[in-house]
């Protein structure tokens, strides 16, 4: 080194003290400069550069679609110094559909899809800013957020954006920074505007008072999610939620059942999906599976998977849930950076309350730009006033004036002129001295007069501030309103159980014997006059009829009882409410039953039932009684209710109270009546005992109580309806039927003839006034009860519906 060379500086340091450095230097760029999204914009600074970019560009949604090419270059000369495909990788996912409840960029041309297809490469690909991208970016121009340099120090970027709504929650975001992740689903954009204008109103809100506005994540692929612990979720920022695919059992064809699925698992990728469910069947890990075809167009998502004949749908549809994607947690983890540097996990107020923050900042600033605009244009116009005011004098100080600069100063020395108020008069158009022309100036300063002192009110009045965040977020709700995509299910937490927002109401679940069960109101029916030809009930195949008919309230169990001895429950609502000609759903989508099993009985209680018992009979003539609170706790594959002996059948299950008394009529026209106590309460298991001597060839054909309180009161004005297969029906006073012994033979109840064909159905009458008969083709008949006349018990009765050729009666109720 020869003695004019400056000498290295070379300072030695401990290697770990410059590892850490250099590394929490790397690290801390990563978190604040590309993985984490800021909590006021719900953005990261590549989405930031590219909707900033597009805005200068002036691709709004309005604007025609331009190359994605040129705006991946636009973003990479100005503001991002990275890589194209990371750039486009970006500005692909803000326009799918399936990954952004809100898509912020419009894309035409090949974007991906659901099958994780990737997108066409840019150059083929165009876009530009959806509307609602307009409203992260809205107010920009009026100084109301931070600047910084760009990558080169030649331009200004934002440092965050206006953000017109909680984007960070409306859309979600996931990335993962250096030793530390963020995950945070999308949410309905009305729900969060009206959470956040609740805790704009009560500051002091907790999180279980917003969760009544916002109940979980709105996944844009739809399905259901399960928020059994979604408060405490959204408390602490962190947690799982259950997604689960919109899945339901229909018949392909005659007796053989498919499963068709509608909706998936958000961040489930359907070709990965199918692939997965394609390995079970071929692995034997699963059975009853045919065949799995996607069958998704651009009318929606939609894989069909049939099942074999033997098969159990929903045991099938429940390994599926368990084994496969079908049903999924998603892992919330709410970190986000705070003031653009801190990142922090967050709760949902936490998140609101940023929010709510940021909204008064942009609001004071975007205030205080319009302010000084508006006084900078009212000083002008109060000059300009003033100088056609003495518009004469001012003419002759400028003509006599040598130049321009002379008659600026000329003005402003003699009139107290501004020197703006001096350049504005010196630009004046000799049109302004219209008269006209000299109104409009003074309108438009009476205008920013008032404009000013509105401007000034908000900013000394903070209530005003929040006012205009709750507009905001109003006409946010209003324009981009939608309906909920992903349905809720809380079954744990009272205040979000679906029953409350159901609201209490009459019922009629019917159920075919090609097992569709419906719910319908009872006023789907007009009353018709005795005989009448009846209504179309049920569009039902030629094969299907109605087997089954109850009446209930929509907030009640519903237990249904097999002809094989078991039972299943559910709420009455959960069963989907359908018009009067609607087919229904299978019931394979509610119940696990085996294919060789049918419903016989459908009964309903309310939650408070007090004391009672439910009464069994079944067809060979066997009753019990079991008291209903052993069923309180029923397993999803349903519990055993009596155990049958060979060749019978569990056919008819009635609410008693214990103090009641039983009625039985068979097919082949006999009936006994006798104490319920006759029947000791027996478990579960128990066979029953014998109700009635049958004799060859019949059956029970119909059970029913007479309520305790009737036996001394009422018994003499009680009648017992009696319903035959070929349309006819007839009344007799109960006090024809005397009390016997509990496994006699029986009276006769009706003439039964080839004419009026077996009885199907009897019922005591008391209060009720209408009847409902259905056939086995469809056909329905609301008639008075009261049209049917009284006869004794050995007559055949009186026609009430005529019956096409082949039709027969199968069911009734009353009312």
């Amino acid at each position: 080194m020869g003695p004019t060379e400056p000498k290295e500086k070379i300072e030695p340091r401990e290697i770990t003290e410059e590892l850490k450095e250099s590394y929490l230097d790397y690290a801390i760029s990563v978190i604040v400069s590309r993985a984490l999204p800021d909590v006021r914009d719900g953005l990261k600074p590549v989405h930031r550069r590219i909707l900033y970019a597009m805005l200068e560009d002036g691709l709004k949604s309005d604007a025609k679609f331009r190359k994605s090419a040129t705006v991946i270059g636009s973003v990479l000369g100005r503001y991002h110094p990275h890589g194209d495909i990371a750039v486009y990788d970006a500005l692909v996912r803000m326009a799918q559909d399936f990954s952004l409840r809100y898509p912020l960029i419009n894309g035409q041309g090949n974007f991906g899809s659901i099958d994780g297809d990737s997108a066409a490469a840019y150059r083929y690909t165009e876009s530009r800013l959806a509307k609602i991208a307009e409203e992260l970016l809205v107010d920009i121009e009026k100084e109301t957020v931070d600047w910084q340099p760009n990558y080169d120090n030649t331009r200004l970027e934002p440092k965050v954006l206006p953000a017109k709504f909680p984007n960070l929650l409306v859309n979600g975001t996931m990335g993962i920074a250096v030793g530390m992740t963020t995950n945070i689903p999308p949410h309905n954009l009305a729900e969060i505007a009206e959470a956040t204008k609740y805790l704009i109103d009560n500051p002091q809100a907790e999180i279980k008072d917003l969760v009544k506005f916002v109940p979980g994540p709105d996944f844009p692929t739809g399905g259901y999610v399960y928020n059994k612990s979604i408060a405490e979720t959204y408390a602490l920022g962190k947690g799982s939620v259950t997604m689960q695919a919109a899945a339901e059992i229909q018949e392909q064809r005659s007796n053989q059942f498919g499963i068709v699925i509608t909706a998936i698992p958000y961040q489930v990728n359907k070709s990965e999906l199918i692939i997965k469910m394609a390995e079970l069947v071929s692995e034997k890990k699963i059975e009853g599976i045919r065949d799995i075809r996607d069958e998704s167009d651009r009318e929606g998502l939609r894989i069909v998977i049939e099942l074999k004949n033997d098969s159990n749908p929903q045991k099938v549809l429940n390994f599926l849930y368990k084994h496969t994607d079908l049903q999924k947690d998603f892992h919330l983890n709410m970190l986000a950076l705070v003031n653009g540097l801190q990142p922090q996990v967050m709760s949902l107020k936490d998140i609101l309350s940023a929010w709510i923050k940021h909204r008064q900042e942009v609001i004071k600033k975007r205030t205080e730009f319009d302010l000084r605009k508006a006084e900078e244009r009212a000083h002008i116009l109060i000059g300009l006033a003033k100088a056609l005011n003495a518009i004469d004098e001012v003419i002759a100080i400028i003509k006599k004036s040598r130049d321009r600069e002379t008659a600026r100063q000329n003005l402003v020395k003699q009139f107290k002129f501004s020197d703006i108020q001096a350049n504005a008069i010196l630009e004046m158009k000799l049109a302004t001295l219209a008269a006209l022309e000299r109104q409009k100036i003074e309108d438009e300063l009476k205008e920013k007069k008032k404009l000013i002192a509105e401007l000034q009110f908000i900013l000394k009045n903070p209530r005003e501030i929040l006012s205009l965040i709750k507009n905001d977020l109003t006409e946010m709700k209003e324009k981009y309103n939608e309906p909920r995509r992903t349905k809720i299910i809380s079954a744990e937490v009272k205040e979000y159980r679906e029953e409350d927002l159901i609201p209490q109401e009459d019922a009629i679940i019917t159920l075919s014997q090609g097992n569709y069960i419906k719910r319908l109101a009872p006023d789907n029916f007009r009353t018709q006059k005795r005989g009448g030809k009846g209504i179309i009930g049920f569009e039902l195949k030629e094969e299907d009829f109605i087997i089954q008919i109850l009446t209930t309230k929509s907030h009640d169990n519903v237990l249904f009882f097999t002809d094989r001895g078991r039972v299943f429950q559910t709420k009455a609502y959960e069963i989907p409410e359908a018009s009067r000609t609607a087919k229904g759903k299978s019931i394979y989508n509610f119940l696990d039953l085996s294919p060789n099993e049918q419903i016989s009985a459908i009964i309903s209680y309310p939650e408070a039932h007090g004391s009672a018992f439910l009464l069994m009979a079944t067809k060979n003539g066997f009753i019990k009684k079991t008291p209903l609170d052993d069923f309180a706790n029923i397993r999803r594959n349903g519990l055993i209710v009596i155990k049958l002996k060979k060749n019978d059948l569990l056919k008819w299950v009635k609410l008693s109270s214990g103090q009641d008394e039983i009625i039985l009529t068979t097919a082949l026209g006999q009936a006994i009546r006798f104490p319920e106590k006759q029947v000791r309460p027996m478990s579960r298991t128990a066979s029953g005992v014998k109700a009635i001597k049958l004799k060859k060839q019949d059956f029970i054909s119909g059970l029913d109580i007479i309520k305790g309180g009737d036996l001394k009161l009422k018994t003499k004005n009680l009648k017992l309806l009696v319903v035959m297969a070929n349309g006819f029906a007839k009344q007799t006073l109960l006090k024809q039927y005397k009390t016997q012994n509990r496994a006699g033979s029986g009276i006769k109840t009706a003439k039964i003839t080839s004419k009026t064909g077996l009885i199907i159905a009897s019922q005591i009458i008391d209060e009720a006034e209408e009847i409902l008969a259905i056939s086995a083709k469809g056909q329905i008949l609301k008639t008075r009860i009261d049209s049917i006349r009284l006869a004794g018990r050995a007559t055949q009765g009186v026609k009430i519906m005529n019956l096409d050729s082949g039709d027969h009666l199968v069911g009734m109720i009353t009312t």
